[in-house]
């Protein structure tokens, strides 16, 4: 019933640009938190950026000031833009929603959301 679904990952530059979406169906979302997920090669799931209401963003300080969470609540769909991609951002990226709010010392942790998205691959070349 409730599906989380990926898109807008590819093949960019060093110093490219990238917006992903992640569009919601079969649940509402806005009284929640939606949150963005990152798994490299070799490498553990790790936070990347969270919102839970408007002007409420928090992100991984990897990708602080290039990279932009927000939410369209009518729409039941988040973003994120990234700005000057680097390789080190090459991963695959999860989507991720819970129902309700929850307090901020614990929005970087993954276990607290019950819907995941099946990922959509980011390759940045150098």
């Amino acid at each position: 019933q409730v599906q989380l679904v990926e898109s807008g990952g590819g093949l960019v530059q060093a110093g490219g640009s990238l917006r992903l979406s992640c569009a919601a169906s079969g649940r509402t979302f806005s009284g929640g938190v939606m949150a963005w997920f990152r798994q490299a090669p070799g490498k553990e799931r790790e936070f990347v950026a969270a919102v839970r209401r408007i002007n409420s963003n928090t992100y991984a300080e990897s990708v602080k000031g290039r990279f932009t969470i927000s939410r369209d609540n009518a729409k039941n769909t988040f973003y994120l833009q990234m700005n000057d991609l680097r390789p080190e951002d090459t991963a695959v990226y999860y989507c991720a929603a819970r129902t309700a709010d929850v307090i901020l010392s614990a929005i970087r942790e993954g276990t607290i959301y019950n819907y995941w998205g099946q990922g959509t691959q980011v390759t940045v070349s150098s």
